[in-house]
């Protein structure tokens, strides 16, 4: 299904996505204990926007596919 919003939705979730690879890596790297909980609460931020998204986009696409079948019956 090709939609504007479901698109802008996905490229949202790709880039929370790649937010959360590099999050990842600062702290293998960090070994200290302040900042591996300060990077922890960015990947659970991150994370909770993730969720919201899929929501979203899930909502969505179902209305979609509401609007397309109202649409359908309304032709015959």
């Amino acid at each position: 299904m090709n939609d504007p919003y479901l698109n802008e939705l996905r490229d949202d979730f790709e880039g929370y996505s790649n937010q959360l690879k590099k999050l990842k890596n600062k702290l293998l790297k960090t070994s200290s204990p302040e900042l591996q909980a300060k990077i922890i609460k960015q990947i659970d931020s991150v994370a909770n926007k993730m969720e919201g998204n899929q929501k979203q986009s899930a909502k969505v696409t179902k209305s979609r596919i509401k609007e397309r079948k109202t649409k359908s019956k309304g032709k015959n």
